[in-house]
């Protein structure tokens, strides 16, 4: 597989290194060899030049925000007065730790954000108080998840 950025080429042993990793980003790197059949030092080589090709940009521990008190998960679609308000706006949901992604889209709205709150009055308070009032939000549309059933990275 040739990534178009840099035109590495990702052969086999590079593919099995990455679903380990995607798996268990704190899989051991020997283990990783072991399983592989060849040398630390050879998947250090190799993640070295994915990582420079930009093929993996880190990893991250995963918390889950249940167990802290985040319940209420939403996506939020906000239409911005014009399309020129759009950096001001995300600069503004910078500043809110709730706001989790944030995507500029095609379609009905400008921005669609990924939240997380304790609870639906949470959410309110975050709707009515942060996000609605920045310059250039004109109105937001809420879509509450009830469950999230499928999480995933992409399959190699």
């Amino acid at each position: 597989m040739k990534i178009n950025q840099l035109q590495i080429e990702i052969d086999g042993i590079d593919k099995e290194i990455l679903r380990f990793l995607m798996e268990d980003a704190r899989k051991p790197i020997l283990q990783i060899a072991n399983k592989i059949g060849i040398s630390g030092a050879a998947i250090h080589q190799r993640l070295r030049k994915l990582e420079d090709a930009k093929v993996i940009s880190g990893s991250k521990l995963i918390v889950n925000t249940k167990v802290l008190g985040y319940n209420t998960m939403a996506f939020v679609g906000v239409y911005l007065d014009k399309a020129s308000s759009n950096a001001e706006a995300v600069k503004e949901l910078k500043k809110i730790p709730e706001v989790l992604e944030c995507h500029y889209t095609t379609g009905n709205w400008s921005i669609l954000i990924k939240i997380i709150c304790r609870d639906n009055e949470h959410l309110m308070n975050l709707l009515n108080k942060k996000i609605q009032p920045i310059d250039g939000v004109s109105r937001t549309e809420t879509f509450i998840s009830l469950d999230q059933q499928i999480e995933r990275q992409i399959q190699l």
